[in-house]
């Protein structure tokens, strides 16, 4: 790193130590602690992936700094507790990527991505030992704190390993006709009884095992859920502002519209696209 980047490091770190300063420091920073930051820290990083999907350079390099700021304002509280510095993050990261790189920094050899692959949980089961982590599941060390889809894939994927796993996509999508018909008996039971906590928990347990099995289509088929997803929404956005725009165009709106009319806007953006295509 150049002389400058230490020193930009430097500031920022002078900047967050200023603003949690209990004498002249920001009200709201001084106010925050690990739990209520923790929302925006993962806030940022999606407005990190946001940024890369829309390939907007500017704006990824503006939404690293804030997820840099992140790190230092976790890192800032963590040394007033007396628990650890920014530079100690810094040095556990290192140390780890130099661990778990063997093939680069020392004399280990790997075949291919796949092997590394391997080769880097090996590594992560050996460092959950020396900590004295005991769970020797094959699912041992998959994060709770990650969104729920991904957190699905990682699952399946550390099943998959054992063996445990289907052959390919359409044993999934026979599951996946069957999720479907089990979320409708349920969602019989709570129209028969809208009242009954218990069939409102057996539908959000069977629309759960529709999303499980969702998410494990997709990773059969090697389709990224977060990116299928996100295509999947910027496509909505974008053919209903489609939508409210002729609506407008015609004088109206579609808060004042029946549904009927609002889904022959929804079907005159579709064809619309499918003709620029």
């Amino acid at each position: 790193m150049s002389s400058r980047g230490h020193r930009d490091i430097r500031r920022l770190l002078d900047i967050m130590a200023r603003l949690r300063d209990p004498e002249g420091g920001c009200p709201w920073d001084l106010e925050q602690d690990f739990a209520s930051i923790a929302p925006f820290t993962i806030e940022e990083a999606y407005e990190v992936a946001d940024a890369i999907d829309r390939g907007d350079m500017d704006g990824l390099r503006e939404e690293l700094g804030d997820l840099l700021l992140q790190v230092v304002f976790h890192s800032r509280m963590a040394e007033e507790a007396g628990h650890f510095a920014f530079h100690d993050v810094v040095a556990a990261i290192c140390d780890k990527m130099v661990s778990r790189h063997p093939h680069v920094f020392g004399d280990a050899d790997v075949e291919d991505a796949a092997a590394q692959t391997r080769q880097w949980e090996e590594h992560k089961r050996r460092e959950r030992e020396a900590r004295g982590e005991r769970d020797a599941s094959a699912l041992a060390g998959i994060s709770r704190g990650m969104p729920e889809w991904l957190r699905a894939v990682k699952l399946q994927d550390r099943a998959a390993r054992t063996g445990f796993d289907w052959p390919g996509p359409e044993p999934v999508i026979d599951k996946l006709c069957e999720e479907i018909g089990e979320v409708r008996a349920e969602l019989d039971a709570v129209d028969a009884d809208p009242g009954d906590p218990a069939a409102r928990g057996r539908l959000e347990e069977e629309i759960g095992d529709l999303l499980f099995v969702t998410a494990n289509l997709a990773r059969h088929a090697r389709v990224d859920v977060g990116s299928a997803l996100r295509r999947a929404n910027l496509k909505f956005e974008r053919r209903f502002r489609a939508m409210e725009a002729l609506a407008a165009a015609e004088g109206t709106s579609l808060p004042a519209l029946p549904l009927e009319a609002q889904e022959a806007y929804w079907a005159r953006v579709k064809r619309e696209e499918g003709r620029r295509r």
